[in-house]
């Protein structure tokens, strides 16, 4: 996955990074990502400006046309070349303001989402105009639509600032590869998506993308999202409206649990990724809730009111797949406990995969991925009722950097086939437990563990080939590789010593 950049992201974000100076990773972003979806509808409407130019009877001003193309309309002194020209002057910080305000009182679909603080005086006015010129490059044009350059720098950059900002960054940005793993399970082909924390959007992006990969059409899904901090809010309604993804994520910033903006909601699909151990989620005010169906969650931890509140989105054939940290699948505090008892012997757990560490930039932590199903006996599907897939993938990932691993394809494919394989699709072949990696167990023998999910529980550990050398011939082999080892430490000390002598230090 690591390799799927394509050089100019990389080459792209060293440079927009450079002119970030002292600027914070978390405000520097906003400051980017603004000005390159300035570029992105400015791309997108110059282009179709100009065809309507060169058409008999056709009138580029006219906005309707580029309504009926799913074009945003740019009022002239918001497009790319008056911005451009102007990026020297002291005052582009207002220009791009005054920009960002006309473009969303043209486009009702983005009203309040643009940041428009470029003018502030801490903001240094060179370095801004040096970053308009670095956006030289087409990103809005058909051609560059096509190849998704703006998305695929888009979601190169949030991935750059999810790392520079550490914790915080894990609260707009999931890992790619974990995204995919997660839609890759559940198919979001045709319904409703809904994600509760959405963040800046990845899971809709990914989901399309499927969709699309699978010769679908974009408008198949319908998206339906909320997001409680302000400015990831306004950072996924760009990120989506760059990529022509239609969805509903509320009128405004909300949180999930106090201010449901999706009510009568019922999902056919449900990806998220949840803020991990929240303490402070104000559960004490919603001892009461209707969506506590299995228990009231613990005030000290939203882990299982998460958990809650989108089996209670669900659809009476939907599917949710989700990451939580590894607590999860053990705690045993009597009210989670209790919780997670109730949804195993209703039948909901549908499969568990563990992850390894150091996938994700908030949080170094190992994570797991809970697969939830409403309906474990659907048409065209095997009846598994009664069972819970367990897939132990701890071993898996490559390190991508210093800190960070990421899961390849194959691993994400091994994965994918194994869930669809047990699930009956025909296509994934024939389900095989393998020691170590995957086990269906029946619901008996999650009873018997005391309902705890870890799937190292039941996945037994993998065979390791038999040793055939036979101990004495190792002992020798080993001594004498040790000696070897011991010999050559004997003579770089002697040297280091000589070496030290020859200065006047001897010891």
């Amino acid at each position: 996955m690591a390799t799927a950049n394509l050089g100019f992201e990389e080459k792209l974000w060293s440079m927009a990074d450079k002119l970030r100076g002292s600027m914070d990773a978390a405000e520097y972003k906003h400051v980017v990502l603004g000005l390159l979806f300035l570029k992105y509808v400015s791309d997108a409407f110059e282009e179709k400006y100009d065809s309507l130019k060169n058409e008999p009877y056709a009138d580029p001003e006219d906005r309707d046309e580029y309504v009926a193309a799913n074009i945003f309309w740019v009022p002239k002194d918001a497009r790319w070349s008056h911005i451009k020209n102007n990026a020297k002057k002291p005052e582009i910080g207002q220009i791009i303001d005054q920009a960002m305000i006309d473009i969303e009182k043209e486009n009702a679909s983005l009203k309040g989402v643009l940041p428009k603080d470029y003018a502030r005086p801490a903001l240094d006015k060179t370095r801004l105009g040096e970053v308009i010129d670095l956006f030289s490059f087409k990103v809005g044009d058909e051609d560059s639509r096509s190849k998704d350059v703006l998305g695929r720098v888009y979601e190169y950059f949030l991935s750059k600032f999810a790392s520079a900002e550490g914790k915080n960054g894990g609260e707009f940005y999931t890992p790619n590869s974990v995204v995919r793993l997660l839609v890759e399970m559940i198919e979001p082909f045709k319904g409703r998506v809904y994600d509760p924390c959405c963040g800046s959007g990845g899971m809709f992006v990914q989901s399309e993308k499927f969709v699309e990969e699978h010769q679908g059409k974009l408008g198949d899904i319908a998206v339906y999202g909320q997001e409680s901090n302000p400015t990831t809010w306004k950072l996924c309604k760009m990120n989506l409206a760059i990529r022509g993804i239609d969805s509903n994520l509320g009128e405004y910033h909300a949180d999930t649990f106090h201010n449901d903006l999706h009510k009568n909601l019922k999902a056919d699909y449900i990806l998220a990724n949840p803020p991990f151990n929240i303490s402070d989620w104000g559960g004490e005010r919603l001892t009461e809730d209707a969506r506590w169906s299995h228990g009231i969650p613990p005030a000290g931890n939203a882990n299982y009111a998460w958990i809650q509140h989108m089996v209670n989105k669900l659809a009476p054939s939907g599917v949710a797949g989700f990451v939580l940290a590894n607590g999860s699948m053990s705690t045993s505090t009597t009210a989670e406990f209790e919780i997670r008892s109730k949804m195993v012997n209703a039948d909901l757990v549908d499969c568990i995969v563990t992850l390894p560490g150091q996938l994700f930039y908030s949080t170094p932590i190992p994570v797991c991925l809970w697969f939830m199903s409403k309906n474990k006996a659907p048409r065209g599907l095997r009846d598994r009722r009664g069972e819970i897939l367990f897939i132990d993938a701890r071993k898996m990932g490559q390190m991508v950097d210093r800190t960070h691993r990421e899961l390849t394809l194959a691993e994400i494919n091994k994965i994918v086939n194994t869930y669809h394989a047990w699930r009956g699709q025909s296509e994934a072949g024939t389900y095989e437990e393998i020691k170590g990696f995957c086990k269906a167990a029946k619901l008996a023998e999650v009873q018997e563990h005391e309902y705890i999910l870890t799937p190292g529980r039941y996945v037994g550990i993998e065979d390791v080939e038999e040793d055939s050398e036979p101990f004495e011939d190792k002992m020798t082999r080993l001594t004498s590789e040790l000696a070897e080892q011991f010999a050559k430490s004997r003579h770089l000390e002697d040297e280091i010593r000589k070496r030290l002598g020859g200065i006047g230090f001897e010891f």
